[in-house]
């Protein structure tokens, strides 16, 4: 079949390869000159199999009050004039209970753990390399009521047969080693040992070279002004150069995905959530990461890139804006430098992503009412994590095959 597929970040990239595996004739349609250069560019650099949790979780509202009001706030709110934004933060907010955090929470480990063992098969076939280490993410508590609450989540990781490890502070510094010079912050730490890291952009970007030598067709710098659609099916796509005709539409455009599917009838409950990163070059290897850690307080991953450190995180529900506020940088630069200050905050390189998130915090990927339209998109901050499971439950779909997981439950009919 001929298949269009809107969108080249990482999800877009990886649904293309294995589609075209699958042996259909591919072309990836994207506004921008190359793959990867939105919110795949430079985000926290994780693969985190395990530590993979929604947002909506039971105590979250008190604890968003609480996080409004902070210096250094994992939270930041700007309500404006948007019925969107207030749809999406409602439907959130009824997500957080305990019966529909097991089921989310379950939902995401599921589709993980598939791409756990689909990111290993793609690496292994194509040979790319991306800065990629694996040594697994490590969840850093400075409060005892941190590590307490942490029960639920190992409770989820141990159901869903998830390895993990609590540790405490001479545990966490066996794993990390410059903790050693703060052990009086940490009172303990939850690894999951299974997580990798890496460059997103640079995986994204020689998988697309790859995705291309298999006969994918990438178009870029081209506008994507609409669908076409007639009969109940998708016939192609309307760009601003021209109509293509295509069998099946993947659509992977991450947070612009509602805007499009809106004029067809969608409500796909798809808002972006804005996070932050900070990539400085590492001038004492004593004092830098080894992996992934994810210091709990601020919510925010500090990973080892090779001989940079890449600090991502933060949440700020504003809309549309990709506006860099140094209030955010001076807190992902008080993160790093209060637990790893073997970098050179001065000359970090500071950027912004768009996540599209789900109120429930599970990726959007299937079928639609419009025969032929699939998504594959609302991966919120686990894009990488969950790409390459995504991406062949997605070839399974449109080839009309069973996906190799349950994924009943992913597909936007679960909002109806």
């Amino acid at each position: 079949m001929k298949v269009i597929v809107l969108g080249a970040g990482i999800i877009g990239v990886t649904s293309a390869y294995q589609l075209a595996k699958a042996g259909h004739e591919v072309t990836v349609i994207d506004r921008q000159q190359g793959p990867a250069l939105e919110t795949s560019f430079a985000n926290a650099g994780e693969v985190s199999f395990g530590y993979c949790s929604p947002w909506a979780a039971p105590g979250i509202p008190m604890k968003a009050m609480k996080w409004l009001f902070m210096e250094h706030a994992p939270l930041i709110l700007r309500p404006k004039v948007d019925a969107a934004m207030l749809s999406w933060m409602v439907k959130m907010l009824s997500n957080c209970t305990s019966e529909r955090y097991a089921i989310n929470k379950s939902r995401m480990l599921r589709l993980a753990d598939y791409s756990r063992i689909a990111i290993a098969t793609l690496r292994e076939e194509t040979g790319i390399a991306y800065d990629e280490r694996m040594q697994g993410t490590l969840q850093l508590f400075r409060t005892q009521a941190q590590l307490d609450a942490s029960a639920k989540d190992v409770k989820a990781l141990a159901a869903d047969g998830v390895p993990y490890e609590v540790l405490d502070p001479a545990g966490c510094i066996r794993v990390e080693p410059a903790l050693k010079h703060v052990r009086e912050k940490i009172v303990g730490g939850l690894l999951t040992p299974k997580d990798e890291t890496g460059d997103c952009f640079k995986f994204s970007n020689a998988l697309a070279k790859k995705a291309e030598e298999i006969g994918v067709r990438f178009q870029w710098g081209t506008d994507i002004k609409g669908l076409d659609v007639e009969g109940g099916r998708v016939r192609g796509v309307v760009t601003g150069n021209g109509k293509l005709s295509a069998d099946a539409v993947v659509v992977a455009l991450g947070s612009y995905s509602p805007l499009l599917l809106k004029r067809y009838g969608f409500k796909l409950p798809v808002y972006p959530v804005k996070g932050y990163s900070l990539t400085i070059p590492i001038t004492d290897a004593a004092r830098a990461p080894e992996s992934t850690v994810m210091d709990e307080t601020y919510k925010i991953a500090i990973t080892r890139l090779g001989d940079r450190i890449r600090v991502g995180g933060m949440a700020e529900i504003s809309g549309y804006t990709n506006d860099l506020g140094q209030a955010r940088r001076r807190t992902l630069e008080h993160s790093v430098m209060d637990l790893f200050p073997g970098g050179d905050a001065s000359k970090g390189s500071f950027w912004s992503g768009l996540r599209p998130m789900t109120p429930d915090g599970t990726p959007v990927i299937g079928a639609t009412k419009i025969a032929g339209l699939f998504l594959n998109t609302g991966h919120g901050t686990l894009g990488w994590t969950m790409s390459s499971g995504s991406a062949r439950v997605i070839a399974d779909l449109v080839s009309g095959k069973k996906a190799e997981i349950d994924a009943t439950d992913l597909a936007i009919s679960r909002y109806a």
